[in-house]
């Protein structure tokens, strides 16, 4: 099995995850929140979202960001 080779430091991290087709489109990304959290770090992360304007969900170990300005509504929870 093949396994992605993590990026080594935040800014290789950030531009991986920014230059995602589906970010690039305004969509949606999702990386597991271990691996955010490890290479760099929970505050980073939030801070680097807000300054994009962005939103970003976590449920069972994975960060789904929402890469766009619209509101995000939970239909169901």
């Amino acid at each position: 099995m093949k396994h992605a080779i993590m990026p080594t430091t935040p800014e290789i991290w950030f531009r991986h995850l920014f230059s995602a087709q589906a970010a690039l489109d305004g969509g949606v990304v999702r990386r597991k929140s271990r691996d955010m959290e490890r290479v760099v770090g929970r505050e980073a992360f939030l801070a680097e979202i807000h300054r994009r304007g962005f939103s970003a969900v976590e449920n069972a170990g994975q960060v789904i960001v929402f890469c766009n300005a619209e509101p995000v509504r939970v239909i169901a929870g």
